[in-house]
C-alpha cells in the first residue's frame, strides 16, 4: 500500500518510526472510541504491522504530510475478524489533523486498495456508536450504515461499502 496525493501520504512504517506510532496513542482525546490496549500491545501491534507488510496485501500503515512530512496518524485494512470474506478499514488521526478532511482522503485510498486486491469482497468500517465524525466520513466515502454489530460489552456502529456508489 503506498498513495500519494497533494495532501498525505500514506506508506509502510519504518522499525524506527515506533515512538510515533505509541505517541499516537497517548492522547484521551484520540482514544476516547478505542478500547483500552497497554502500550505493550501498542508496541506488538506496530511490531505484527512492520511483519505483515512481507506478507501483504494488508496492514496498518502510517499517515503523513505531504507537504512537511510530519506524522498525522495510522490507517488499516485487513481480513475482519467477524467475517473473513469481508476487510476492515479504519484509521486513527492526531488531534491536529481533526476535521480537515483528510479521514475521507484516507478512507478513499483504503477503499481502492481494498478493491484492487480483491474486489469480490465487502469493504466494512466500524466506529464507536458515539463516533459521529468518522461515520460521516465512512458515509461521504460511500459507505451505508447497517446494523450494529455486538461484540463482547460493545455495540458497534457497522458500516458497508456500497460499491455501486464508489
Amino acid at each position: 500500500m503506498y498513495y500519494k496525493n497533494d495532501t498525505i501520504i500514506i506508506r509502510e512504517f519504518t522499525p524506527q518510526e515506533l515512538h510515533l506510532f505509541l505517541d499516537l496513542f497517548t492522547s484521551e482525546n484520540v482514544t476516547r472510541y478505542l478500547p483500552y490496549k497497554s502500550p505493550e500491545e501498542f508496541k506488538e501491534m506496530f511490531e505484527k504491522a512492520l511483519s505483515d507488510y512481507e506478507e501483504g496485501p494488508f496492514s496498518r500503515w502510517g499517515i503523513f504530510n505531504a507537504q512537511n512530512d510530519d506524522f498525522v496518524g495510522m490507517c488499516l485494512a485487513r481480513t475482519f475478524h467477524h467475517n473473513s470474506n469481508q476487510i476492515e478499514i479504519g484509521y486513527i488521526l492526531g488531534e491536529n489533523y481533526w476535521g480537515k478532511g483528510i479521514g475521507t482522503q484516507i478512507s478513499k485510498a483504503l477503499v481502492s486498495h481494498c478493491l484492487s486486491t480483491d474486489e469480490k469482497k465487502d469493504i466494512v468500517a466500524v466506529t464507536d456508536l458515539d463516533n459521529i465524525g468518522s461515520q460521516k466520513v465512512l458515509i461521504k466515502t460511500g459507505f451505508n450504515r447497517i446494523e450494529n454489530l455486538v461484540e463482547e460489552n460493545r455495540e458497534l456502529a457497522y458500516f458497508l461499502y456500497s460499491k455501486g456508489e464508489g
